[in-house]
């Protein structure tokens, strides 16, 4: 496809999952709750796209404990941190096209 739509992909494009590795893009780690309370979804719905993305590779979910405490830490892979770059330069490619400056 010579579209740029055709870069966008389904495992990042989806409104969650871009949620969450935009946010991971900023800092080096994100715990689980700050991730569910910054996108604004349940822990069930955070915890299904977790998966998906790590299943993809594009995270790493490390489980640990403190104060006694479950904490669920997330971080993105090289592999996730170039989806993420791929699918923002396919977004900018997509909006030139649709703004005056790059319509011809």
């Amino acid at each position: 496809m010579n579209h740029p739509v055709g870069a966008l992909t389904d495992t990042v494009h989806q409104r969650v999952r871009l949620g969450i590795l935009s946010v991971l893009a900023e800092s080096r780690r994100a715990d689980f709750a700050y991730l569910r309370d910054a996108l604004e979804v349940t822990d069930g719905n955070l915890s299904k796209h977790l998966q998906v993305l790590e299943s993809a590779g594009y995270v790493v979910i490390e489980k640990t404990f403190e104060d006694r405490r479950p904490r669920t830490w997330i971080a993105l892979t090289k592999a996730g941190r170039d989806a993420f770059a791929g699918e923002v330069a396919a977004l900018r490619a997509l909006l030139y096209r649709v703004t005056p400056r790059g319509r011809r």
